[in-house]
């Protein structure tokens, strides 16, 4: 085996537990996801693998030192050759060129004289050429921290490779060059991802929820299948538990009826007889502790029942999808609302964004996928179609339409606002407080969530809690503009999210490497820049 967790348990530093005796193996060359809502511990679980944190309980054992790759890397004073864990090799390099002789440094190289060429050919693979191996970590974006970890696989070939959202901001080209090294690795992977495309590549999926880890033999589109078939057996479970409980409501009000009609029997009888009266009262009560008993059978029967449907229904709350529906937009389809001519943008006295100047034509009902590498304006064409940027070359006329734009941290929140302040601020049709609060219930924030600021929501919930906040609204926005929305999203908000969009009959624009994604909203046009 390649990594064996025996019973491991980790709580935050207040002691309240994070998972408890989790166990997992993972043999040789297996390749592993490991899926789960936000919050339930897939990152601190990556870490204990990885030996980067300590276990309150149980242990982890590895045939080697994992590589690992986190979902954020501090953009730090460290170098590139820093984060590759090369400086050394290369300081001990430029020393022995420069005249050294002391043995130590010779150790340290241990014949690794190609050290910096090899850099520099990795680095090249994944388009950072122009990045110096002294560059600092804090002047490189996201993508290109991740991707310098990245290039690392090719440079120290580990046996054992742990990956924390690696797609969340690399682009296309990106992604499929990871896509290939996932695909033809013999190392051993346990991969965290919300990005289906990448999941369905690994041949296990993990889910962790609070319960522990539950292993299910294939890849994502294999354990969607799964879980559908246990969510249908939980339903005719549920079904069966309801018409055992009416049964048995059924039988108790028989007892009752049936006990009823023999105590007013033997009240009329009781006159007539000519039985002692200690007989007849010793009948009585023997009818009563009999029947008594059967009652008291009938409301075991009836609250076991409850109890099995109570956690049934639990189970069913948990694992069930909300499912958002806007009304249809207000526009009548084919209505041109956007129109481009010329368009180009200049940062200061730099060079246009785009050889070609763009030519655009944007009509309610469309639905278009904007996409292009990292820096290649996606965002800064979006701003300047909703009016939000000039452009520094033609022109951009626009209908009157109205249009939401969503980001990937969902800034249109009020960071300084609570859940249920934010939701009455958009409160635009005045309903009353109590149908306020169902309605964010219906959206998972239950009432303990209310007072939560916005700041300290997860991405899901901020996405959650944005399109709440649109249902809420005066009406359904004409045009809706999604900027990499998928990145910090789980399984589950990503499916509520793509749910949503699918089924809204609005315009969309969407930029998103996200294929998957791009597929599953029904995008019709792309335009690549």
């Amino acid at each position: 085996m390649s990594i064996i967790a025996s019973g491991i348990s980790y709580r935050h530093t207040n002691n309240q537990p994070l998972f408890e005796h989790v166990a997992l193996s993972v043999p040789d060359g297996a390749k592993v996801s490991l899926i789960g809502p936000n919050g339930v511990g897939k990152t601190t679980l990556l870490q204990l693998l990885g030996g980067r944190l300590a276990p309150a309980a149980g242990s982890v054992a590895t045939s080697s030192q994992p590589y690992y790759i986190p979902q954020h890397t501090t953009p730090d004073e460290r170098s590139i050759a820093e984060l590759l864990g090369v400086d050394d090799k290369l300081r001990a390099l430029q020393a022995i060129c420069a005249g050294a002789t002391d043995t130590a440094w010779f150790d340290t190289l241990n014949d690794d004289w190609t050290i910096e060429e090899r850099c520099r050919a990795v680095l090249a693979e994944w388009e950072l050429r122009d990045a110096a191996l002294d560059t600092p970590v804090a002047a490189l974006s996201g993508g290109e921290r991740t991707k310098v970890l990245l290039a690392g696989l090719s440079l120290h070939n580990p046996a054992i490779v742990l990956l924390d959202e690696p797609t969340n901001h690399l682009d296309r080209r990106a992604r499929a060059k990871l896509y290939d090294y996932i695909g033809s690795t013999h190392a051993t992977l346990v991969v965290v991802s919300h990005d289906i495309t990448l999941l369905n590549l690994l041949h296990t999926t993990c889910e962790l929820t609070a319960a522990g880890i539950r292993l299910y033999g294939g890849n994502y589109d294999f354990y969607r299948e799964q879980k559908a078939i246990e969510e249908q057996a939980l339903a005719e479970r549920i079904e069966a538990e309801q018409t055992a409980l009416r049964a048995a409501r059924r039988q108790a009000q028989e007892v009752r009826e049936r006990q009823e009609r023999r105590s007013a029997q033997g009240k009329r009888n009781k006159s007539k007889t000519g039985l002692a009266r200690i007989v007849v009262n010793a009948r009585g009560a023997q009818a009563q502790n009999s029947a008594a008993r059967l009652q008291d059978r009938h409301t075991a029967i009836i609250g076991d029942t409850r109890q099995r449907l109570a956690e049934l229904r639990e189970q069913q709350t948990r694992h069930g999808k909300l499912k958002i529906d806007f009304d249809d937009a207000a526009l009548h389809t084919g209505k041109r609302l956007i129109r481009a001519e010329g368009l180009n943008f200049a940062y200061g006295d730099g060079a246009p964004l785009w050889p070609q100047p763009l030519d655009l034509e944007i009509r309610s009902g469309d639905r278009v996928h904007i996409a292009g590498d990292n820096g290649s304006g996606k965002t800064t064409l979006v701003r300047m179609l909703l009016g939000e940027l000039a452009p520094t070359a033609g022109r951009v006329e626009r209908a009157d339409f109205s249009a939401v734009h969503l980001d990937q941290e969902y800034r249109t929140l009020d960071s300084s606002q609570s859940v249920l302040e934010t939701a009455e601020r958009h409160n635009a049709h005045n309903l009353p407080d109590h149908e306020l609060k169902v309605r964010l219930d219906r959206t998972l924030f239950p009432h303990e969530t209310w007072d939560k600021p916005c700041r300290a929501l997860s991405g899901g919930e901020r996405m959650r809690l944005s399109l709440c906040c649109m249902m809420l609204s005066e009406r359904i926005p004409d045009l809706m503009v999604l900027d990499e929305p998928t990145n910090n999203l789980d399984i589950g908000s990503l499916a509520i999210l793509t749910d949503t969009v699918r089924n809204y009959h609005g315009t969309l624009l969407v930029i998103s490497h996200d294929e998957h994604f791009v597929r599953e909203v029904g995008t019709a046009t792309t335009v690549v820049l």
